[in-house]
């Protein structure tokens, strides 16, 4: 049986997308062990079918935690028989590709998003300059490489002639999840409004926040954590919308889905802050679509071409609080719209799942088992 290593650069809590990997993979019979990293607040991490280890670091983030990880990760894997070496995002990538060719093995690069058009990157042209020229050496030299959307594919094709395939981020195909609501979240009477997922630069939330004081018979639940949870708490006591807006911390992926069954209106209102977010398909889309929820969404090529294929939300007409509010106020309780919105998702949940991205998976896998 032939040995994989993927590596990640977060705390394998919530990442989805490398979790399926694993699955996939063990699947087509090969050894699998998932590399991340533990943080201070990091939860125990619940069994699972495949080996998990997390380093412990002494610096947190910036220049110094990627230099530090990809030193540690370079010699975990450099320590260990591997046969396959999958480096997930940029971050991961250095280690990788020297590892593998220091052993002559195999690399396979998933990329989860445009990493040098982050927004955090956009204000900061050293370090964007750096991360360009480690992109710019390594990427034309692999192989076998995927990303989440054809935007950014097409992109990375055009760049550095490397044959990307698109594997998006969908969630397995499931039931409708029939849960009831006080054993997750508080019942009352008002609509839920969910937004799941990092809480970061970029995502719209300062805007949905906002947009809680023009709704009525509602409230927004934030599920997650990022690096502006302490600025969006201040924000909800700022403007005394503590009955409106709920934070809910870091949830397990086994956990979240029941959340996600018990909202009516998912959001997805990234800004248009440089081409990583222009061109991105954010898994949390396809969790709130595989539990049936409308979705509002940005009006931002790839995520706007799924919603009006399917017709099961909005397309947000402008990150203004007021317009924002009123469009969610008619996604919530316009019935003719809804009606359209909850016949059309059980197609949309069939069609959108990770057991037809997992054919595409074991193509490039297939003459590496």
């Amino acid at each position: 049986m032939k040995k994989v290593i993927l590596s990640v650069t977060n705390d394998l809590v919530t990442d989805s997308r490398v979790h399926k990997v694993a699955l996939s993979l063990k699947k087509m019979n090969f050894k699998v062990v998932l590399v991340g990293r533990k943080l201070p607040g990091s939860s125990k991490l619940k069994r699972r079918p495949y080996k998990t280890r997390r380093l412990k670091l002494f610096f947190r983030k910036g220049p110094l935690f990627y230099a530090e990880y990809n030193i540690r990760l370079f010699w975990f894997l450099r320590l260990r028989k591997a046969d396959v070496f999958l480096a997930n995002d940029l971050d991961t990538l250095p280690a990788n590709f020297l590892v593998s060719k220091l052993k002559g093995k195999p690399l396979v690069y998933d990329s989860h998003e445009l990493f040098t058009e982050v927004p955090e990157l956009l204000n900061r042209p050293t370090k964007k300059a750096l991360w360009r020229s480690i992109e710019r050496l390594i990427l034309p030299k692999i192989a076998k490489a995927y990303t989440v959307s054809e935007s950014i594919a097409n992109l990375y094709r055009k760049k550095y002639g490397t044959p990307f395939r698109v594997i998006r981020n969908l969630p397995h195909r499931e039931k409708l999840l029939m849960v009831p609501p006080e054993k997750y979240l508080p019942s009352d009477e008002r609509k839920l409004i969910l937004y799941q997922g990092a809480l970061n630069i970029g995502r719209g939330l300062e805007y949905a926040i906002k947009a809680m004081q023009y709704v009525d018979g509602a409230r927004l639940l934030i599920a997650g954590n990022g690096d502006i949870t302490l600025p969006l708490k201040k924000l909800v006591a700022d403007l005394a919308l503590a009955d409106r807006v709920s934070f809910m911390a870091k949830i397990p992926l086994e956990e979240l889905k029941y959340v996600t069954a018990q909202a009516d209106l998912g959001l997805s209102i990234e800004e248009d802050l440089g081409l990583n977010y222009r061109y991105a398909l954010p898994n949390k889309l396809f969790d709130y679509i595989q539990q049936q929820v409308p979705v509002l969404v940005s009006n931002l090529p790839e995520m706007k071409s799924i919603v009006e294929q399917y017709q099961i939300g909005m397309i947000l007409e402008k990150h203004d609080p007021k317009i924002m509010g009123k469009q969610l106020q008619e996604a919530l309780f316009n019935r003719d719209l809804r009606e359209q919105w909850i016949e059309n998702l059980p197609l949309a949940a069939q069609d959108l799942c990770w057991e037809h991205e997992e054919k595409i998976l074991e193509d490039i896998f297939r003459d590496l088992r």
